[in-house]
């Protein structure tokens, strides 16, 4: 079984994370969407709530080949922990590839048993990010044409 890693810490998931994850979906036997914890960062969503809202925007997709988890640590130690093949990374524009590229070559430093896979999200959302949304979300905009159901019901109830 290849299994593939897809972490990240999705503050708050998007349509073009969960592109990347679709097409991964369909590459790989298993896609774990991994929820990185970093503990000196409070973060927009509690880590909690974005497993949950990526659960349901999963289940609402009908992926049945990917799992949700969080992590703590280094990438590369919780993709070994999960006998993970991959690391799964999503490119929008060409200024993400630099910053993507030094992960992967420092992941591939860490371990070179485990390879990264770049994904293009389609057009239509490679102009999406998480902290744009979360600026149209502070700013009171419409975000929902940018984020999973889940996560635009739980922003408008929290409002």
């Amino acid at each position: 079984m290849n299994i593939a890693i897809y972490p990240g810490s999705f503050d708050p998931i998007t349509k073009g994370h969960l592109d990347v994850l679709k097409s991964g979906s369909e590459i790989f036997d298993k896609v774990i969407i991994a929820v990185a914890t970093n503990s000196e960062k409070s973060g927009f969503l509690p880590v909690k709530v974005r497993v949950e809202l990526i659960k349901k925007a999963v289940k609402e997709m009908g992926l049945r080949n990917v799992e949700v988890d969080s992590f703590t640590g280094l990438t590369i130690d919780y993709a070994k922990q999960k006998d993970a093949e991959v690391l799964l990374r999503g490119l929008r524009a060409v200024s993400d590839f630099e910053y993507e590229m030094q992960l992967s070559q420092t992941n591939s430093a860490l371990c070179d048993n485990i390879k990264t896979v770049f994904m293009i999200t389609k057009p239509e959302y490679n102009f999406i990010s998480s902290s744009t949304v979360k600026e149209i979300y502070e700013n009171n905009g419409d975000i929902s044409k940018f984020v999973p159901k889940a996560v635009d019901e739980y922003l408008k109830n929290k409002l």
